[in-house]
């Protein structure tokens, strides 16, 4: 087995505890929020069921990574994910770190430390992202990938001064980020051949919630 990082696994209890703490109670909120004012629009279904738009975002990411990991079986002994494959890979990141980005500006949260656990679980969830796109794309990685990952979050904030958008369109960016999050963070726990800490892992999980609960 290959041994995880004890730290990552203590980020990756964080980002569990972030999601399960408070994205999914807000979709509760923005579903509340949303019945009865989409009428008859297209977008009706998602008054009760916006669950599904998190569905589909961790649908969306557990098909980049089964993609990713039969495109390096074809490659044989080649350790590196074809180019192709590593810019749809990427490009889907660069989505998922702008989302990121954009809703630190509007996400709801209740105050300045909400916003400031957001910005800690997210940023360690960044190194957990970070660690994985790097085993799987290599030098591609460290020449593009890195940084096109670090402008998106720039960008994402930015589009988030300069815009304001209705409460669907956030309600489904943070369904969407929550699917993400909970994909990301169990495929780097849970694969057989990585030997993660279940201790570490329930430690970051468990002080977190302590200190979220607290504010």
């Amino acid at each position: 087995m290959v041994p995880r990082s004890r730290f990552l696994s203590v980020v990756g209890g964080i980002s569990v505890a972030y999601v399960f703490l408070h994205l999914l109670p807000e979709l509760g909120h923005f579903q509340q929020e949303l019945e009865g004012e989409l009428g008859s629009s297209a977008w009706r279904f998602i008054e009760s069921h916006i669950y599904i738009m998190a569905m589909m975002g961790l649908a969306i990411f557990y098909g980049l990574e089964v993609m990713v990991k039969k495109s390096k079986k074809k490659q044989g002994k080649k350790t590196q994910a074809p180019a192709g494959v590593f810019w749809v890979h990427i490009g889907t990141f660069i989505l998922y770190n702008s989302l990121i980005g954009y809703l630190l500006v509007h996400d709801q949260f209740a105050n300045r430390w909400g916003m400031f656990f957001y910005f800690v679980a997210m940023g360690l969830h960044f190194i957990t992202i970070d660690k994985s796109l790097r085993s799987t794309h290599k030098k591609d990685y460290d020449k593009y990938g890195r940084w096109l990952l670090t402008t998106a979050i720039i960008i994402g904030w930015l589009v988030g001064i300069l815009t304001e958008v209705g409460e669907l369109v956030v309600s489904l960016l943070v369904a969407l980020l929550a699917g993400g999050v909970i994909l990301n963070v169990m495929k780097e726990e849970l694969p057989e051949e990585r030997e993660s800490s279940f201790l570490s892992f329930a430690i970051g999980m468990m002080t977190y919630s302590i200190l979220w609960l607290l504010i």
